[in-house]
């Protein structure tokens, strides 16, 4: 259990994430990257810099990793800032725990580069990548003389980053689109309606966020008459475009005022015969996986999301996972 002094500490540090219409933008940026920068990755993650369609990104490669398995992780930060040195420390962690390796991209921000200049980005990330793999994998079955398996591909958000990453599987090709094996999102921005319950109610708030950092964020990311489209507030997508989704899996925290559109949308994606599961912490804030050093549950959060994806993996296609290991720039394995 967390002491008390632990748990302040937590929420101090979290408050960062979040912008606050006192701040100047670039302020709110450095607070962040200063805030969360790791210098040191965790668990012997590598960490590299690539570039997709001149779109700087972090690749970080755990010590052994799926040949055939890979994430694109979508950084929150009220769609102002955030950035792939500020998560780093965080994605590493998550690459160990999925035995996965993780592309980070550094997408445009908001306000001098508004909706949908992010999605933009990242769609063009996501092509490049997705054609990497293929060729990757093509090359690897055609060596063993197996029959050629399609890259798996995992996305996964957190915040505002949320929003993003369902905007970009919406916008997705059916044969991009269909390599997506799970979509993981992390306290997710699900609406930025100004009819919402939430930001019509100016006095909501919980330890980390308010309603009105909600429609600040969303009124720089966006103008007033697009906050309900769906690339923007995924809980307006239509029932048509919600059976099209990947699984979904979302992790949050109790204590969350995000947490009732987030039960929303999963109520949504079951309607439409889809697979949504809410995954709530008790007692646990905005972004709590991201304050390991003072939260026991941010490890254990995060394992569970290992679990999720090795295990579906291992069920899926248990032979894989016997063949040798495969030694590249790290040692990885098939799975």
């Amino acid at each position: 259990m967390n002491n008390a002094d632990d748990r302040k500490s937590a929420i101090k540090k979290l408050k960062t994430l979040v912008y606050s219409s006192k701040q100047q933008v670039e302020d709110f940026r450095k607070s962040v990257d200063k805030r969360f920068y790791k210098a040191v990755l965790p668990n012997h993650v590598e960490w590299s810099e690539q570039e997709y369609a001149n779109i700087q990104c972090d690749v970080l490669a755990p010590e052994i990793y799926s040949l055939h398995r890979i994430m694109i992780y979508i950084h929150g930060g009220s769609f102002v800032g955030g950035s792939r040195q500020a998560w780093r420390g965080f994605c590493a962690s998550l690459a160990a725990a999925t035995s996965c390796r993780i592309v980070v991209p550094e997408y445009r921000l908001a306000p001098a580069y508004a909706f949908p200049a992010a999605v933009e980005d990242l769609q063009n990330v996501f092509r490049n990548v997705f054609t990497e793999e293929q060729v990757a994998c093509s090359l690897d079955s055609s060596a063993d003389g197996r029959t050629q398996e399609s890259p798996e591909v995992i996305v996964a958000a957190d915040g505002s980053g949320a929003s993003q990453a369902l905007a970009l599987v919406l916008s997705l090709r059916e044969r991009y689109r269909s390599c997506i094996k799970q979509v993981i999102l992390f306290s997710p921005w699900l609406s930025l309606s100004p009819n919402s319950a939430l930001i019509k109610n100016k006095k909501a708030h919980d330890e980390i966020i308010s309603s009105e950092a909600l429609r600040r964020s969303g009124d720089i990311y966006t103008y007033s008459g697009n906050l309900e489209n769906p690339m923007v507030s995924p809980i307006f997508i239509s029932e048509e475009s919600l059976q099209k989704l990947p699984p979904i899996f979302i992790q949050m925290g109790e204590k969350e005022i995000l947490l009732e559109d987030a039960k929303t949308f999963q109520k949504l994606m079951t309607r439409s015969g889809n697979v949504c599961e809410l995954d709530v912490w008790p007692n646990m804030m905005f972004m709590f996986q991201m304050a390991d050093e003072y939260l026991a549950e941010s490890h254990l959060s995060i394992e569970k999301v290992g679990k999720l994806i090795t295990f579906k993996k291992e069920t899926a296609d248990e032979q894989t996972l016997t063949r040798s290991p495969v030694l590249e720039n790290s040692m990885t394995v098939e799975a």
